[in-house]
């Protein structure tokens, strides 16, 4: 039996609900030729770092490769300053800072966490653009009730995460064993100046 293509893009999911908006998830934000598009570029140019951390009293190794930009950096690689207009024009947020991180294979991951919010502009969301092999990214929340929630963030996809959010829940990016394939995510927020 063959399927019929559907002829509308999925629908967003919302994943939590709060006054600003919760946690969205938008499947096919980015068309796949240009979510592929930007893989590439963003892999062959950007100058990917490698960072230590403190943890449990002693330091250890960022478990995957970062790099973080201004919207108004003069050396803004491809695909990042397409990338911000298409993000802002998908979210309605007037993003001007993005944090990569390149997830080599199943063993790079990121803990449960929230974003810290000191620099962050108050009631403006943040926007992870997926890219490359798909990934499960954790969400639960930091006091009450309620389990982890799980969502399958796919290439050109785009997680929405309210500012509220930051408070209520944590996110992060398990360990995947025997996952081969990179992932880029692309984490757009509002810096204040």
């Amino acid at each position: 039996m063959v399927s019929q293509p559907s002829l509308f893009a999925p629908e967003p999911v919302s994943v939590l609900h709060d006054r600003e908006g919760g946690i969205r998830y938008l499947p096919e934000a980015v068309p796949a030729a240009i979510a592929q598009r930007w893989f590439d570029q963003a892999r062959q140019n950007i100058a990917w770092i490698s960072q230590q951390r403190m943890m449990y009293e002693r330091e250890v190794a960022v478990p995957r490769l970062l790099a973080t930009f201004s919207r108004e950096s003069a050396d803004l690689p491809a695909p990042l300053a397409e990338a911000f207009e298409a993000v802002r024009a998908l979210v309605g947020a007037p993003f001007n800072r993005v944090g990569l991180n390149l997830y080599r294979d199943g063993s790079d991951s990121v803990a449960l966490h929230s974003d810290k919010t000191e620099r962050l502009v108050p009631a403006q969301p943040i926007a992870i653009i997926s890219l490359g092999a798909s990934r499960r990214m954790s969400i639960r929340p930091k006091v009450g009730a309620g389990g982890v929630l799980h969502v399958e963030l796919e290439a050109g996809s785009c997680l929405v995460m309210s500012y509220a959010a930051q408070f209520t829940h944590e996110h992060g990016i398990p360990k995947r064993p025997g996952e081969s394939e990179p992932r880029i995510s692309l984490a757009f927020r509002c810096f204040v100046d």
